[in-house]
């Protein structure tokens, strides 16, 4: 069975050009076709040979825990041997470009069948096609940092330009059972700019309340409600929220609508100074 996302990815790169190696918002659905263009910081496309790393702004932290119900785990229902907690547990959720382990499961068998799709096993091109495609960050294209363990992946991600630093750091797990099992972006590893509010797996309702802390001068925040299945936001904070100082308090409301996913991701974001994007950071809510 083909799997096929609402916004064309262009054409995906060959099996053999991709690392099976194997994680803490204009959208995609979950069944994209193809990956997306972009450069990474030492070659043309994502989905060539891994870049080399440069650091990211902070080291990442630990994949964040909430305090929503759990949703049924994929068939690899226990943690790895490198301690990563199952997809679906309060402490991973599921956000893009997967919904369900029944989508991840149907890719498997169309990639085993014919080689469909080989971007997914890609941690980098993962984390790009989500920035660019399904949160709809288009200027961000370059790959900053690269560290993968396992079943565990953190990859950084910036503007074009050498002036710009990290933007986030995507955190993605591998989603499901097998060395063939997709990559699945989980959330970011946040450090100068946080989403605190809402708690990460948490229950969400409109309208709702985001707010974390920022380190800059003169920001200015928009947020954004996103679901997979889903072309539009489902709701956008009014234009836009200030912020700076150091480590200083932020917050805005939400009013949403037309929530039909499980699991919903709230993005926020600030820029305006080299580039529209500069930093952004996602968290995980969850609809029941």
């Amino acid at each position: 069975m083909t799997i096929r996302l609402p916004f064309r990815l262009l054409a995906a790169a060959s099996v053999a050009a991709l690392a099976l190696t194997g994680c803490d918002g204009s959208g995609a659905s979950p069944d994209a076709s193809a990956p997306p263009t972009a450069t990474s910081a030492s070659t043309a496309t994502p989905a060539a040979a891994s870049p080399t790393a440069s650091p990211p702004d902070a080291s990442p932290s630990p994949a964040p825990s909430g305090t929503g119900p759990s949703s049924p785990a994929p068939p690899s229902a226990t943690a790895d041997p490198g301690g990563v907690p199952p997809l679906g547990s309060r402490g991973l959720q599921p956000l893009w470009p997967f919904t369900t382990p029944a989508q991840a499961e149907e890719w498997q068998r169309a990639y085993r069948s014919g080689g469909h799709q080989p971007w997914h096993l890609d941690a980098e091109h993962t984390a790009l096609a989500f920035t660019r495609d399904y949160l709809g960050f288009t200027e961000i294209d370059r790959i900053t940092s690269r560290r993968i363990s396992g079943r565990d992946a953190r990859i950084g991600v910036a503007p074009t330009g050498p002036e710009g630093g990290t933007a986030a750091v995507i955190h993605l797990v591998r989603y499901g059972a097998g060395p063939d099992a997709p990559w699945e972006v989980v959330g970011t590893d946040d450090t100068t700019f946080s989403l605190t509010t809402p708690a990460y797996g948490s229950v969400a309702r409109s309208p709702l309340t985001a707010g974390g802390r920022i380190t800059g001068v003169d920001e200015s925040i928009a947020v954004q409600v996103r679901q997979p299945s889903s072309e539009t936001p489902l709701g956008t904070s009014p234009c836009c929220t200030p912020g700076g100082g150091t480590d200083q308090p932020w917050s805005v409301t939400v009013p949403y609508s037309g929530a039909r996913d499980a699991v919903l991701t709230v993005v926020a974001s600030t820029g305006g100074h080299v580039a529209t994007v500069e930093r952004f950071t996602v968290t995980a809510v969850r609809t029941r």
